[in-house]
């Protein structure tokens, strides 16, 4: 083998460990497509949830439909990880500008490991400021 081909084959072997999404980008993806049932299925029983104004403690099922309603009325058409905090094994944070038909939003989850599975134990959607 060639010295030429070498960082070739070696990029070949670095590249599954770069493409391995974890669980913060995993809920990106799912809030840019604005899949609300999907994003639940990470919800802890209980959320802390803050949309705009409102805010409160509410089930897995009652904050999927709050954020089914904002999907609904805020169509997604992109979404930008501005800030992720995944050092400890045991909480994740995540802070995404979503862009939608209506404008921007800023979107932040912490997430919390509960058994082998990271949960959204707090999510916060507000207005952007720019």
């Amino acid at each position: 083998m060639k010295l030429r081909q070498l960082p070739i084959l070696s990029l070949l072997f670095l590249l599954p460990a770069a493409v391995k999404a974890g669980p913060i980008e995993t809920i990106a993806e799912l809030i840019k497509r604005g899949n609300a049932h999907e994003v639940a299925s990470y919800f802890s029983a209980s959320v802390d949830f803050t949309m705009m104004k409102d805010a409160g403690i509410y089930s897995k099922a009652q904050a999927e439909l709050i954020l089914d309603k904002f999907f609904k009325e805020h169509k997604p058409h992109e979404v930008k990880l501005l800030h992720k905090v995944s050092s400890n094994a045991n909480y994740n944070y995540g802070v995404l500008i979503l862009s939608t038909d209506k404008g921007k939003y800023r979107v932040a989850y912490t997430l919390r490991e509960v058994g082998k599975m990271m949960e959204i134990i707090e999510m916060r959607i507000e207005t952007e400021k720019t």
